[in-house]
């Protein structure tokens, strides 16, 4: 990352990006962000509630998915449709799979693949999504190289890099390690890539932002609930640096 790429990716984000959708799975991640707001209000689409309003200036929103793939591509799919945001950033916590990340750091996604989707059984790699025929689909770079140089003005330790998602909490050192040999991720989780399918579908850019909270081993299951609402507050610092960053 140097000077010229962060002059190009901001000259980029602040000519095209006007209303900014943030998607999370669980209260505190949701809370995390929408303390950022001014002028909030909410409307209703089915179950989900739209938190609308400002960051710094720029157009807002917010919703809670709930946990795992259908439930964010139900809420992405329903924010691409009911409000039109130029750029979605699913945001939250995740489990580590990287050597350069600890807890309280963040990975940002240059990419993002569901390591559950398997059809290898037929002739496929492992992680091909049928009918868009990938693998990996690639974030938003400008946003990504934005967010980056957020963290790094806050001084939040973070790597950009592949982020895999499924519906399973990794807790165990052989399927962090499976995730890892197969798609060179840092991170796991469980909403991501569904969002960015849905994103890639629509054309709308996206960027996954989320916060360590455990080591996706067998130390999860306790550390998970122990810093879940601690590290979401580092989420919601990059944001809001971010959000000024583009304003």
């Amino acid at each position: 990352m140097n000077n010229t790429d962060i002059k190009t990716a901001l000259s980029d984000l602040r000519s095209s990006v006007k209303k900014v959708g943030f998607i999370c799975a669980m209260d505190c991640e949701l809370d995390a962000v929408t303390k950022l707001f001014s002028d909030l209000t909410i409307k209703k689409y089915g179950s989900i509630k739209f938190f609308c309003g400002k960051i710094c200036g720029v157009e807002a929103i917010a919703a809670k998915c709930g946990v795992g793939k259908v439930f964010a591509a139900i809420c992405a799919q329903t924010m691409i449709l009911g409000f039109a945001p130029d750029l979605i950033i699913n945001t939250g916590v995740a489990g580590n799979l990287s050597d350069t990340l600890r807890i309280g750091d963040i990975a940002l996604s240059s990419a993002v693949v569901q390591h559950d989707m398997d059809t290898s059984p037929l002739g496929d790699p492992v992680g091909l999504i049928s009918g868009i025929n990938k693998i990996e689909i690639e974030s938003d770079i400008s946003a990504a190289l934005v967010m980056q140089s957020a963290l790094s003005t806050i001084g939040i330790n973070n790597t950009i890099g592949i982020i895999a998602s499924g519906d399973q909490f990794i807790a165990s050192p052989e399927k962090k390690q499976q995730i890892k040999e197969n798609f060179s991720a840092i991170s796991c989780e469980m909403e991501g890539a569904s969002v960015g399918h849905t994103c890639y579908v629509n054309g709308v850019r996206f960027l996954v932002v989320r916060a360590i909270s455990d080591d996706a081993d067998n130390s999860s299951p306790d550390d998970f609930p122990a810093y879940c609402v601690k590290v979401s507050e580092n989420s919601s610092k990059a944001i809001l640096e971010f959000m000024k960053m583009i304003a």
